[in-house]
This record gives structure tokens, C-alpha cells and sequence, in this order.
């Protein structure tokens, strides 16, 4: 496989850049065209990789791209997941280069190279690898294991249309484990396999005050800024140890023991250098956790975004009618997205002044997943890597989500093997997002050694 890798690894290159150059940003309904054609060059490619059936899959939303490559009724099965829906690429003025428009170069942690565009890592990249370590064991005569992919186009969005997909299609989607790539690795030096994901529950805050913008001279003093209220109510759902004080949010939390943190703590981190990365005096938050573990196996609340009053250019006296914010909770294992979702609407409601009116609308949500290290797919990941990169990978707790990873454990009765080739560093949902050329090329590599490890184990 590694002479394939280098044989065609310009061209991988090419067709991954080519795949980044359309703006399927899931989220935006000016790109419904470019999330589709982007769906289309999936299954373009799962047929030139060797697919023998692929087919766009039809929702209320975005379609979900479907191709298998069947070598046997007695040989284990694999479920790839992943997305080619990326996120808005905004603020597009803090992109070095334009995030449409891919380009190559060397950073610190990439040496040999990363390539900067929207979607690099998360998530075309990643699910590109899975497509040209198909391509590789077709061509090599090698692939040991039937293989199933669904690649879909909302996950950025909350994935609903493909929980309706998953249910109506069980039969079809039937297999052994579920490969996923949608994650990270500690470093180059010191690969990591994730054994969970934290929770989801987002929402929209609405403040309402007058009944409409004022002029800040005649009526500031007198009438209540909704601007400032919503900072104000912020700001108290956290307390000066960094805990979240919405009654009830902890209630579920599972505390790991001191025995459980200590095994999480083997994997190396350097707090001086991740500070210089991010170019920060200091890191926060709940007091008595580590940074790794507060990122991790804590559950945190975060405004994603906050907007009211006038942001042109200049200025002008005004108070505003209404203010807004998005707001995110990560949340842990026994931790339900569905209350706590209500629990923060009835806190944030019962906090209010009588000066202003306000609205929670809930948006997406997911629950918390952890996956055994000691099953067939974790550990056939764990050889895969070990060949692969020379060192067997560290098991870690990841701090994002995929909110669909629970829903395939209810309804397919498959566990999911978490395992990704980014970076943290790697800047996704944000400005100069990138993916290491190294990363993309070893990925594919021990996506391809994942199949045969998980095959033998399988016999075994």
C-alpha cells in the first residue's frame, strides 16, 4: 500500500483540492447547489475507487452519498461514516488565503506541509483518505474486508435527516463496526485512538427590551439595554470557580475516579506550549481539572456567538430593541441533551428582569458517547496505527461531537471506532483550517492496515 501512497500521492493531492474548492457549507442556503455538487464528486469518486454500487441518497435536506464494495458474504463488514458539509468559513477576512481556494504550506507542526482551506480536516480530508485507501486495496487485490460508506451533508447542521435515513435502512447499513474519521490524534510523534465524545446541546438566546431601537441619549439611564442584560445574565451562569450554575446540570454528570483521570493524564501534554500555540498568558477554567481534562470529561457552557445594536463602521447612539446569543454546552456521559437543553431554557427565563422578554430556541443536540477499548474494531485501530506510525496510540476521551455516533449504537447495535488523523491545532470550524500532508497520506495508509488487522481479528 505505502508504494501505491507514493506512486499516486500527487494526485491524491489534486483530487482532494479539487474537493475543497466547492463551498458545501451545510448551513447556508445560497450553497444548497455546492453541497450537492459536492455530494456528486463523492460518488464520482467512490465509483473510480473501485465501489460497485454508490447512489445519492435523497432527504428532506441534503442527500447522503451511499457506495459499497461487497468481496463476500463471509468476510466481516465496515460501515465508513463521515460528512462533506463544512462550516461557514466566516470571519472570511481572518483566512490568510481565500477558504475556497487551496493552498500548501509548511507550519511548525506540519513540515512537510498541510493544506489550508475550509473543510481540509474537517471532514473532506479525513473521509477522502477512506476513499483512496478503497481505491489502493482494490487495485492491489487486497481488500479483506466488505466495505459500506455514508457520507452525508448535514452533520454540521445536527444530522436529522440522517437519523430518519439510519432507521429506514438498517438492512442496508448492516455490518460488523463503524469507522469514523472525524477526530484528532495528540501529535505526529504520539498517535492517539479517541474512546468517547462529549455531548451536545445548542441553543439561541433572544433579549427583547423597548419595542424599538432608541436614541441612547434620550433614553439611556431610563430604559433597560438589552445588550447589557444578556451580558449581565451570561455571566452569571458560571460562578468564579468556573462552575455552571443552572440547578440541575451536574445532577447526571459521571465523576471518573482519581484512578480513571490518572490513566487519561499518561497521554503527554506541554501546558507552556499549548499556550504559545494559542498565544495566551493563561488557560481557564473549572477549577480543580487539568486543561486535558476540562476539555474532555467536563461538561462546559460557551457563547458561540453575540450580536445587537449597531457593528457598522463609525458610530451611532443607539440602543438597541433586541439582543441575541448562541450558546453551546459539551456534555458528558449520562448527561441527556433534551434536559439539559430545558433546564438551561427554564433557568435562563427565571433569571430575567422584568425589563426585557425572553425567547430560548433550541437548536441541535447530541448525547455523549464512550467506546470499549477492548472490542474487535478498537483494537484491530490500535494495530492499524502501531504498524503504521511505529507506536501503539494513546486511548484519549475527545471533547467534540458527533451527535449521530449515539444514534448508531440504538439503532444499529454497532459501536463506533473513533479513529482520526487531525491535529487540534489543525484550526477547524475556524480561520486557516488545514490538514497535514503527512496526515492525509498516513491515514490512508493505516485506514488500509485498519481492514486487514480487523479481518484477522474477525477469523480469530
Amino acid at each position: 500500500m505505502q508504494s501505491y501512497i507514493n506512486q499516486h500521492k500527487d494526485r491524491f493531492i489534486a483530487e482532494l483540492s479539487d474537493l475543497l474548492r466547492i463551498p458545501s457549507v451545510s448551513a447556508d442556503s445560497r450553497h444548497k447547489e455546492d453541497v450537492r455538487r459536492a455530494a456528486e464528486f463523492i460518488r464520482g469518486k467512490l465509483r473510480q475507487a473501485g465501489a460497485d454500487h454508490t447512489e445519492l441518497c435523497e432527504t428532506a435536506g441534503h442527500p447522503i452519498v451511499y457506495g459499497e464494495k461487497m468481496i463476500g458474504p463471509d468476510r466481516p463488514t465496515v460501515l465508513v461514516y463521515g460528512h462533506y458539509d463544512v462550516q461557514p468559513a466566516d470571519p472570511v477576512n481572518l483566512w490568510e488565503t481565500p477558504p475556497f481556494e487551496p493552498v500548501i504550506r509548511q507550519t511548525r507542526l506540519h513540515p512537510d506541509g498541510a493544506i489550508f482551506a475550509r473543510g481540509a480536516c474537517d471532514d473532506k480530508g479525513q473521509v477522502y483518505a477512506h476513499i483512496k485507501a478503497l481505491e489502493g486495496l482494490v487495485a492491489a487485490g487486497n481488500l479483506s474486508c466488505n466495505v459500506k460508506f455514508m457520507i452525508e451533508g448535514e452533520e454540521e447542521v445536527g444530522s436529522d435527516n440522517l437519523g430518519i435515513f439510519v432507521r429506514e435502512n438498517k438492512e442496508k447499513l448492516k455490518a460488523d463496526v463503524i469507522l469514523i474519521s472525524d477526530t484528532s490524534i495528540l501529535s505526529n510523534d504520539t498517535p492517539s485512538l479517541e474512546s468517547g465524545l462529549r455531548g451536545l446541546s445548542y441553543v439561541e438566546v433572544e433579549v427583547t427590551g423597548p419595542n424599538r431601537d432608541l436614541h441612547s441619549g434620550v433614553y439611556g439611564g431610563g430604559v433597560a439595554n438589552p445588550i447589557n442584560v444578556l451580558c449581565e445574565m451570561i455571566a452569571s451562569l458560571k460562578d468564579a470557580d468556573g462552575h455552571i450554575t443552572i440547578p440541575g446540570f451536574y445532577d447526571e454528570v459521571v465523576e471518573l475516579s482519581r484512578a480513571e483521570r490518572d490513566e487519561l493524564a499518561k497521554a503527554s501534554f506541554d501546558q507552556e506550549a499549548y499556550n504559545q500555540d494559542l498565544e495566551i498568558g493563561d488557560v481557564a477554567g473549572e477549577k480543580g481539572y487539568t486543561t486535558p481534562e476540562r476539555t474532555s470529561i467536563r461538561p462546559t457552557l460557551d457563547v458561540n456567538g453575540i450580536w445587537g445594536g449597531y457593528t457598522g463602521e463609525g458610530a451611532k447612539t443607539v440602543l438597541p430593541s433586541k439582543a441575541c446569543a448562541k450558546i453551546s454546552m459539551r456534555l458528558v456521559p449520562q448527561q441527556h441533551p433534551d434536559q439539559i437543553t430545558e433546564l438551561f431554557k427554564n433557568h435562563f427565563q427565571s433569571i430575567a428582569p422584568a425589563t426585557v422578554k425572553v425567547v430560548v430556541k433550541p437548536h441541535h443536540g447530541g448525547h455523549p458517547v464512550v467506546t470499549p477499548t477492548d472490542s474487535v474494531g478498537f483494537r484491530a485501530a490500535s494495530q492499524a496505527f502501531e504498524e503504521a506510525w511505529g507506536k501503539k496510540p494513546i486511548p484519549t476521551r475527545g471533547g467534540g461531537s458527533i451527535p449521530i455516533v449515539a444514534l448508531f449504537e440504538k439503532e444499529l447495535g454497532l459501536k463506533s471506532v473513533l479513529m482520526g488523523f487531525g491535529l487540534d491545532s489543525d484550526a477547524i470550524h475556524s480561520p486557516n483550517e488545514h490538514f497535514g500532508i503527512f496526515n492525509y497520506l498516513k491515514g490512508i495508509e493505516t485506514i488500509a492496515l485498519f481492514y486487514k488487522h480487523f479481518a484477522d481479528l474477525q477469523v480469530k
